[in-house]
């Protein structure tokens, strides 16, 4: 009787101690899946380590090949083209004969001029002959009338031996055009048997001079790199020979840096609705290489560090308010359930920055620290969040 006794209180105390372990561990078990709930629902975000280091600051840009000097060339006539020697893309030397053009019209002009001069002539030697009539008649009346008559005439002759010069200088020049300088043949627009339509017949570039293109770019990122007048740089040129296109380096040189319209874009500042002006500036850079025509396609691409060092985060990471500029980082703190991860939002000051990075200064950031660059949600000073 008394061993069944203890046999039941044995009995009795396993099932206590077995719900009470059953019952510990659904409580553990529902702690912790409500907390994994609970996580699920938290803010996810993506995060970088801080790079100590400098700033690399780059300019990139395109543009076509102009000449910096070009001769428009008409035919001030505007007589018919009678023949083209040349065509577009061509190397010409100073003097060498362009185009033909159809004279004959002059010609006939010049040979008529002629032909009055010669007239003229006959009918000076005339008056002469009736200037010695008079003076052998003795006739004071006549002689002085014949004077007069010579050299009225004398004055014709002159007039008529000008103009008949004036013509055939006029033919010599303009029944061929000429190059003015060693060049290339920009652009033709004469056509054969046609006159001029009110543009140039022919454009050649001054290609001893070389050529230039231009290139915008921030005037803080200009400062950032030190761009000076006269600075050497290379620069990538399309370039078309026989075969095939080619991009081949070239020396080229700062010629001018120049002020230019503003750049007009939307502010990172979270309060919404605003516009940044961004001052600019416009690069023109000089290129002299035997090879090119004009009309080439040319880049830069200049790369320099900054002098200063300090942390780099990226620019997606910076929050703009009326206190400042400030970063969220991650703080971890240790639970008794686990870790979790908090917000803390940290001031800041830049110093500098490009298009992907800003250099920043502040005594609560660190290498190893998180910081956040998005986020799921908005997030706050003293969120709890969730690692992506």
């Amino acid at each position: 009787m008394e061993l069944e006794k203890v046999a039941a209180d044995r009995r009795r105390k396993r099932i206590i101690q077995i719900v009470f372990i059953i019952f510990m561990g659904l409580l553990i078990f529902f702690t912790l899946f409500s907390n994994t709930l609970q996580s699920l629902t938290l803010p996810k975000v993506r995060t970088e380590k801080p790079a100590a280091g400098s700033l690399v600051f780059t300019i990139e840009g395109s543009g076509i090949l102009q000449p910096l000097a070009e001769a428009k060339l008409s035919n001030a006539a505007g007589w018919k083209v009678q023949k083209i020697l040349v065509k577009e893309g061509d190397r010409v030397k100073k003097g060498q004969k362009l185009i033909i053009y159809d004279s004959k019209s002059a010609e006939r002009e010049l040979e008529d001029e002629i032909t009055n001069l010669e007239k003229q002539q006959i009918e000076q030697q005339n008056i002469q002959d009736q200037f010695i009539q008079s003076s052998m008649e003795g006739d004071e009346l006549k002689i002085r009338n014949a004077r007069r008559t010579i050299e009225t005439g004398k004055l014709n002759l002159r007039t008529q031996e000008r103009k008949i010069n004036e013509m055939r200088d006029k033919l010599t020049s303009q029944q061929d055009m000429t190059a003015p300088f060693d060049g290339i043949i920009a652009k033709l627009n004469a056509v054969e048997g046609l006159t001029s339509a009110g543009e140039p017949d022919v454009l050649v570039s001054n290609s001893s001079l070389g050529y230039r293109f231009d290139i915008s770019a921030d005037s803080k990122v200009l400062s950032s790199l030190g761009i000076s007048i006269g600075e050497k740089i290379e620069v990538e040129v399309e370039v078309n020979t026989v075969q095939e296109q080619q991009a081949r380096m070239i020396e080229g040189t700062i010629e001018e840096v120049a002020n230019e319209q503003p750049r007009i874009e939307s502010s990172s500042s979270e309060e919404g609705g605003q516009t940044i002006t961004i001052p600019q500036k416009v690069l023109r850079i000089k290129v002299v290489n035997s090879e090119l025509k004009g009309g080439e396609q040319a880049r830069i691409k200049i790369e320099k560090r900054s002098k200063q060092e300090g942390l780099l985060i990226s620019n997606v990471a910076i929050h703009e308010e009326r206190d400042g500029m400030f970063v969220y980082k991650i703080e971890e703190q240790r639970g008794a359930l686990g870790n979790v991860f908090v917000v803390r939002k940290v001031l800041i000051h830049t110093s500098e920055t490009n298009d992907k990075e800003t250099m920043i200064q502040s005594d609560s950031l660190y290498e190893e620290e998180l910081i956040i660059l998005e986020s799921s949600e908005p997030l706050q000073d003293g969120n709890r969040i969730r690692m992506e």
